[in-house]
Parts: structure tokens; sequence; C-alpha cells
């Protein structure tokens, strides 16, 4: 059997860096269920969150793109599926 390491904060983080370059900041987001237990040393329960974003910043990530990641990319394509819905919905076609 081949023992690993504990994953950690930084091994999260280094997933979310491979993910922004290979598919760009704008198509990356950080989630939860802030549940606990997620196997992330460092990032166990809702409390511990801060450092992901701690560890983002250390790394040169600036204020715009952690609110990216955190929730700016969600939302914005919230807006745009409300916006993509509305236009629908103003044809005549229901949506449901």
């Amino acid at each position: 059997m081949q023992w690993r390491r504990p994953v950690d904060v930084a091994d999260f983080v280094d997933h979310i860096d491979y993910l922004v370059n290979l598919i760009g900041l704008e198509y990356v987001g950080i989630n939860s269920d802030f549940d606990g237990g997620g196997g992330v040393e460092g990032w166990n329960d809702a409390s511990e969150t801060f450092n992901v974003t701690l560890e983002l910043v250390r790394r040169g990530d600036t204020e715009e793109e952690v609110g990216k990641l955190w929730s700016g990319n969600l939302l914005r394509v919230l807006d745009e599926v409300q916006r993509v819905a509305e236009e629908i919905q103003a044809q005549g076609w229901r949506v449901h």
C-alpha cells in the first residue's frame, strides 16, 4: 500500500492555479459545503475559509482576482442566465 501525505490548503490552491492557467480566471470558482471534514488540512470547516484566501494572496493574487474566484464569476454567470431567461420570456416562451 502506498501512503500519501495529507492534502493541505497549498495543495488545494495548486489546483486552483492549475485550472486558472488551463481555462482562465473568468471560468474558475471556489466553493465548499462548509460542513467540515473535506479532507483539506487548514480548511476543515467554514471557520478556516480565510486560509484559502490567505494562500491566494501569498501567491500574488489581487483582491479583484480573489473576488472573482470566491463569488464574482458565479454571480456574473447567474446574472447572464437571468438576462437570457428574461429575453426568452419576453419573446413569449415559457421558462420552467
